[in-house]
């Protein structure tokens, strides 16, 4: 009988291991099924905000290549208004007269004709040779809107076919020319052919099934590329479109609608082209969004699918002891960085943080600003009010630098004893010198200590350098001391500059 229960016990504790293991495995798999679920949800979000950023950066490049053109045509516009309402303008020569009205500043490959027009819309200068053509533009709604209108500001309109030359679409940009008094005298236009962002567009590569767009503020399609199926939508009037109504409203950003021509869902990246009334838009398709996501995807689950349940219970419980070790560490990373007294970075992060922005103005050319900051009769002070008082006062002085370094690149640092170090990345001597003052005056500024009936200053040595290959930063801390030590021998509470930082091939010389 004991021997049939002990083997009945056995049986049943062999079956309910396995039903434990069983469950456990079910578990694990139900766990990893909802992280790697999670995480390629996670995904998505990424490449969606990935595809945000790429259309980004090609709208900046589009703005800045636009805007940088259409700066150049408004600088023509202004020289050729402000030569012609010279009073002498008439005085001289007719060819000397053109060099003076139409400079090369827009002399690119897609560049348009640059004109004057009278109050009456006649050419009465012209770009293209020295006897203006006769035409009149008065019906265009780029004069019509300057006549009718006293705003000085840049417009831009189109599109439009020009009567002369090539006959490809082009946009205008022209500004209101006013007499003395105020009234209408004309307009100064130039035009841009198209063609210039159909070439631009196409060296963009943003995927075959999206489009970048350039529309003007009031819905019309300047420029678009690729179009779609031979088609071409420039031209066509998108104001009273919902997605258009949506980008005029918000400027710049992106969203994600049906495209009101293909019926295509795609995300929508845009922004206006500085100050002028243009808009970018890159309008990208769900297939290339999420085309790469989706073969991740497809690799990632067959992975998953493959992988040992066991092999994946320990990598999660590895992954999770790591990230505790990686948390204790950067604790204590924090810990190592601070002085305990005062709270403000100690030695050894003084010393990390100067080798890397002497590493940064190295490469960036700026120079980099290094103040040396004595507390001034700290012995004496600690004498009266014994080593709590100081302490308390070197609290103190470190609150005083905390709170006047704003800068978030900007570090103040105890460096030893009464010391303090403060550096100041790509700044230059004069403003360091402004800097370091202002903190003497704050430090000055702090109520003096318990009976005392002077307050706490400080001397401040300032030292600026940009450093070329083979310097040190040792070359700016011992040109700071230099500072410091003339600030304590010329009386205290002031700053010193030290002029000059002997770079490294003099010293070896």
């Amino acid at each position: 009988m004991p021997l049939s229960f002990t083997r009945t016990f056995v049986r049943r504790s062999r079956s309910g291991s396995e039903k434990m293991l069983l469950l456990g495995s079910v578990l694990a798999v139900m766990a990893i099924m909802a992280i790697v679920a999670w995480l390629l949800f996670r995904e998505l979000g990424s490449a969606n905000e990935a595809s945000v950023r790429a259309a980004n950066n090609v709208v900046q490049l589009i703005d800045a290549d636009v805007q940088r053109n259409a700066e150049l045509y408004d600088t023509s516009l202004q020289g050729l208004i402000s030569a012609w309402l010279r009073p002498d303008l008439g005085t001289i020569s007719p060819e000397l007269r053109q060099l003076v009205l139409f400079d090369r500043a827009t002399a690119a490959p897609y560049k348009g004709d640059l004109v004057l027009l009278n109050e009456t819309g006649s050419i009465i200068a012209d770009s293209t040779s020295l006897t203006p053509r006769q035409d009149n533009f008065s019906d265009r709604s780029s004069f019509q809107h300057h006549r009718d209108n006293n705003s000085l500001a840049l417009l831009v309109d189109g599109p439009f076919r020009t009567r002369w030359g090539f006959k490809d679409l082009c946009i205008s940009f022209s500004r209101r020319i006013p007499s003395n008094d105020g009234r209408f005298v004309g307009v100064a236009s130039a035009s841009m052919r198209l063609t210039y962002f159909d070439q631009l567009f196409r060296t963009l590569d943003v995927g075959p099934g999206s489009t970048i767009n350039l529309l003007g503020a009031n819905g019309i399609l300047l420029a678009r590329q690729p179009e779609s199926n031979g088609r071409t939508y420039v031209g066509q009037d998108f104001s009273m479109r919902q997605n258009f109504k949506r980008v005029l409203s918000e400027v710049n950003g992106s969203f994600t609608a049906v495209s009101d021509l293909d019926g295509v869902q795609r995300l929508y990246t845009f922004s206006r082209v500085g100050d002028l009334p243009l808009i970018v838009v890159v309008a990208q398709s769900r297939d290339d969004v999420y085309a790469v996501w989706q073969r991740n995807a497809m690799l990632v689950a067959g992975a998953t699918g493959l992988l040992c349940i066991g092999i994946l219970l320990l990598s999660w419980l590895l992954g999770r002891q790591l990230r505790l070790r990686q948390n204790a560490e950067r604790e204590l990373a924090g810990l190592a960085s601070r002085d305990g007294l005062t709270g403000l970075a100690n030695r050894r992060r003084l010393d990390q943080v100067l080798k890397q922005e002497w590493a940064r103005s190295m490469r960036s050319g700026r120079p980099l600003a290094l103040l040396m900051i004595d507390v001034d009769h700290f012995k004496a002070f600690n004498d009266r009010h014994g080593h709590h008082g100081g302490d308390v006062a070197l609290r103190s002085v470190a609150q005083t630098l905390a709170a006047s370094i704003r800068r978030p690149g900007d570090l103040a640092a105890r460096y030893g004893g009464e010391e303090f170090m403060v550096v100041l990345p790509e700044t230059e001597k004069a403003g360091a010198c402004v800097i370091a003052e202002k903190l003497r005056l704050a430090i000055e500024a702090l109520p003096p200590f318990a009976e005392d009936t002077v307050p706490i200053t400080v001397s401040i040595g300032v030292a600026t350098h940009l450093p070329v290959t083979h310097d040190q930063p040792e070359l700016l801390f011992h040109a700071a001391d230099r500072a410091l030590y003339r600030a304590k021998k010329n009386g205290r509470n002031r700053v010193e500059v030290e002029p000059y930082v002997a770079p490294f091939a003099e010293q070896q010389a």
